[in-house]
């Protein structure tokens, strides 16, 4: 909670003008306590889970054809039942696990120093902090993950997540109870390290979220904005480790790509993209080839 009683006392302390955000933010929260304002993570979850999903939903049913080429597995088809019933698992999920964890979370919010008040941070300071997160989560995350795929890790949590052979946007919280909770270290670890402002947690945990269902759309759209943030993996780079499913040894990452470089295990994904290039070469040349959701099974490779 801010601890001034009006603008013009938050001003005197500041010893400047309030910014048109900052006045914003003064009026929506000096009279709500930090415990509320944390719990608006509950809102969003639910808000990004539910809609973000929806454009690939609509062109999944539809099947439009200008869009048909960009689909990664193009003869993996769920219907909306399917889809539904994914969502429906996710929400059952959200309100026994998601929920309740953001509810008792608080305490170790506070614990390391993310603050609410006044002066909100700047732009710089925003984007600084969540690469920060983004980093730290994409590290840890890389090997929990690579953990997961162990014949324990996989049989007894991960396979849950690998249910979707052929990802979509609902799938990507879809996820056992335990996988969940441990998931959630590394997305605390970056602000545990970086503690910043109660916006720039809203936003880490908006981004993390969108970026995951991103990943999982089934779609890998040329223009997306993302093709340009470098070491980025996208919805092509995780799709193949869905494709490969529980064998697989390769693609890890959850957001960046640079772990799985340097650690080799990218290493089927890369044969995998040499083979494919091969392969149109030789259709560009009328060489017949048939093809599967990636072109051919004998070059599944973890």
């Amino acid at each position: 909670m801010i601890p001034y009683q009006s603008l013009q006392e938050a001003e005197a302390v500041l010893g400047r003008n309030l910014t048109v955000a900052e006045t914003f933010w003064f009026k929506y929260s000096a009279s709500k306590s930090d415990y509320f304002l944390y719990c608006h993570n509950i809102l969003f979850l639910f808000f990004i889970f539910s809609v973000v999903p929806l454009p690939m939903v609509f062109l999944e049913i539809k099947r439009l054809s200008r869009f048909d080429k960009y689909k990664i597995q193009p003869k993996v088809r769920l219907s909306l039942a399917e889809m539904l019933k994914c969502y429906k698992d996710v929400m059952r999920m959200f309100f026994l696990v998601v929920g309740p964890l953001q509810l008792v979370s608080y305490p170790s919010l506070k614990m390391i120093g993310v603050r609410t008040g006044l002066p909100l941070p700047s732009g710089w300071e925003i984007l600084f902090q969540l690469l920060v997160y983004f980093v730290v989560e994409d590290y840890t995350n890389y090997w929990i993950h690579r953990f997961l795929h162990n014949k324990w890790g996989y049989d007894k949590i991960h396979r849950v997540h690998h249910e979707y052979q052929a990802p979509i946007g609902f799938a990507a919280p879809y996820a056992h109870w335990a996988e969940i909770l441990i998931l959630g270290i590394p997305s605390f670890l970056g602000p545990a390290m970086c503690p910043g402002h109660m916006i720039t947690f809203w936003l880490w945990i908006a981004l993390r979220q969108i970026e995951a269902i991103d990943t999982h759309s089934g779609y890998d759209f040329p223009w997306s904005p993302t093709k340009y943030i470098p070491f980025y993996g996208g919805a092509d780079y995780h799709d193949y480790h869905h494709y490969v499913g529980e064998q697989s040894q390769s693609n890890f990452a959850s957001v960046f790509t640079y772990c799985d470089y340097i650690y080799g295990t990218d290493k089927g994904y890369r044969y995998q993209k040499k083979v494919l290039r091969k392969l149109k070469e030789e259709l560009t040349n009328g060489v017949e080839q048939n093809g599967g959701s990636y072109k051919m099974q004998d070059y599944k490779s973890d």
